[in-house]
This record gives C-alpha cells, structure tokens and sequence, in this order.
C-alpha cells in the first residue's frame, strides 16, 4: 500500500468523516491483510487473505455477519455465520474457481492450530469469498493452489498493496482494471477513538456508469462510441471494526455498503454477485465458553448512523482506491482493461 498511487491522491475522496492513518481496514487494532499474485503466461489472479485478529481465531470467533446485495456468486461458509453470527477462520478471496482449494487451505490451517476440530471438537466453517476474473485470466487452468492460499496468510500485514495483488490481479470495474481497494473512518464515541475499515475486492460495474465523488461520469475511451454490455460481475466487500456491535447491528451496518455502491452508478444486476461480510474484533466469542451466560457490549443504536454514514463512504472509496491503483493490465486472449487514472489524465489534457 506504500507503493501504489490512491484514491486521495488523486482528489477522489468520499465524504467528510476523517480516515484512519494508513486509510485501510487495517486502522482496525489486529487486523491485517496478505496476498498472493499469480501473473504469468495466461494467468492473471490470486489470493487475498484478511486476517482479523493474531490469536487462534477457531478458538476466539469475532462476532460477525453477513448480507447479500445481488447472490450470483459461489463464496463459501455464508449460511453458518448467517447462523450464528461469527467467523472462525481467516477471510480468503480469490477467483470463482478456487473457493473449493481455498476452503482446504484454511481447514488444513485450522487443524495445524486446534488437532481436536473434527475429533473432540466441532468441524470448521472456511470462510471464501470470490469474483470471476476470466476476462483476463485463464480461469481454466486451476492455477491457484493450497500453497498460494498459505503464502497469502502469511504474507498477512498491517500494511499491504492494493489495486491488481492478491485476488485483485485479473479483476475489471466498470470496463476499466479493477481489484483490491481499501479506505477507513475513524469515530469517537464516549471520548475514544475507534475505526470501521473496509477492503473490496471488485469486479464488477458496466461500462459507462461510472461516477466520481464530482458526479463526472466517466467511461473508457474505447467503449464511448460501442454498446455497452450487461452489468454482470462481483463485489466483495469486508468490513472491519473495533466498535463492540452484536451480529444484528454489524448486518445493519454493511446493509449500508449498498449506498456506496448506488453512488459509484451500480444497480447489482441480475449476473452480479455482491456480498459483505462484516467483522467485530471487540467482541469476541470463546470456543470453550463454560459459562452459561456471557456477557456482551453493544452500540447504542442513537449513535448507529455514524457506521451507517461510515460504511457508505469507506466503500465508495474502497473501489476508487482499487481503480485508481490498479493500472492498465493485458491478460488472456489478448483482453486489455486500461487504467483509470490514464483515462482521467486524458480527461485533464482535453
């Protein structure tokens, strides 16, 4: 992220809330993020790994919860956390084609670190999410394997690159190169400071729509003159707090990822999958609880409009921060997507 050219340096902020310091869901104490890139011959994708908190996260399960926009998609471990409201593993992104070598990876991690989880114990919930970057990567070649999904997790930082890593590499938005994007809000409430942080993997968008904070729509210029094709493709957006929020409150809260979206020009057609996952690091339930009552702090629902308004801007600028890092990419077959930032620079020029 130190390396890569972003959404605010090139004047395209979202809203009035101040950022945390590196701008990312990392803000968020504990969390951090890795990626694997697979950039070679026809391949053009990767594996995103966000890792909520350093502990042993099948032992110590974030509160968590999830919401579906539009369900054309095939991530994985979305009706358990739906259930009972946590995760239990870290969060890997990657290509449609992978969920299932991902979903290995993070089950053979969770049996390194808890031997009982099958035996003793209950089995494990991987959670993997995905988009379809077949439009520059050969998705056919199955190129990602367990190592990469570990390598990933390793790899896993509080500072981190965006634009086309990890599971961004292959990715388009709104007919430009897409991928991971990141932003952060920070909030004071009762006198301290705390931070909701958003990452997105994104893929999705038509060609045409797109619409800056400066209400510019902007398209590529090699679609201006062509029809424009069908909104289809992804989203995957992750939040992350350390606002202590039951299950019930984090699913209002990334409800609202929605409004971001709706601002950028997307209306989730009926070929995109767009899902948000949400995360609290303040509460945290105990795989070997004893206790028959547990106790648990919430937000006050009179100050829950400031996640809400939190939530919509860290999204909107989650997907510019991945357009304007990711540059212009040639992948499969010859597919080009160019950049937005060169498209915005010839918009200066004219």
């Amino acid at each position: 992220m130190q390396h890569s050219v972003r959404a605010r340096d090139v004047g395209l902020a979202c809203g009035t809330l101040p950022t945390g310091e590196l701008n990312s869901i990392a803000d968020v104490p504990g969390v951090r993020v890795g990626h694997r890139t697979l950039a070679h011959g026809e391949i053009r994708t990767g594996v995103t790994a966000v890792v909520p908190h350093g502990g042993n996260l099948y032992r110590e399960k974030p509160v968590a919860a999830v919401h579906v926009l539009n369900g054309f998609g095939k991530s994985a471990g979305l009706v358990q956390v739906e259930e009972l409201g946590a995760i239990e593993t870290p969060i890997l992104l990657t290509n449609t084609l992978s969920v299932g070598t991902c979903c290995t990876a993070l089950v053979r991690h969770a049996i390194e670190h808890n031997p009982d989880i099958g035996r003793e114990t209950a089995t494990v919930n991987p959670a993997v999410f995905e988009c379809n970057d077949g439009y520059l990567n050969d998705i056919q070649a199955l190129a990602v394997t367990e190592d990469d999904a570990h390598a990933a997790l390793a790899n896993a930082s509080s500072r981190f690159d965006v634009g086309s890593v990890g599971a961004g590499c292959g990715m388009s938005t709104f007919g430009f190169k897409g991928g991971i994007g990141t932003s952060s809000r920070r909030l004071d409430l009762d006198g301290h400071s705390y931070h909701l942080g958003v990452l997105v993997l994104s893929n999705f968008g038509r060609s045409g729509d797109l619409r800056l904070p400066d209400d510019r729509v902007i398209a590529p210029p090699e679609i201006q003159t062509e029809r424009r094709d069908a909104e289809k493709g992804s989203i995957i957006i992750i939040a992350a707090t350390d606002i202590p929020l039951s299950d019930r409150q984090l699913k209002r809260v990334i409800r609202r990822s929605g409004v971001g979206l709706a601002r950028l020009g997307s209306f989730w057609g009926h070929g995109s999958g767009d899902i948000a996952l949400g995360f609290t690091t303040a509460n945290v339930l105990s795989h070997d609880e004893k206790a028959a009552l547990v106790d648990i702090r919430i937000l006050n629902e009179n100050r829950i409009d400031l996640l809400f308004e939190a939530m919509a801007d860290g999204t909107q600028e989650a997907v510019l921060d991945a357009l304007i890092a990711a540059g212009s990419m040639t992948g499969r077959d010859g597919h080009h997507r160019p950049a937005l930032i060169n498209t915005l620079s010839l918009s200066s020029d004219a």
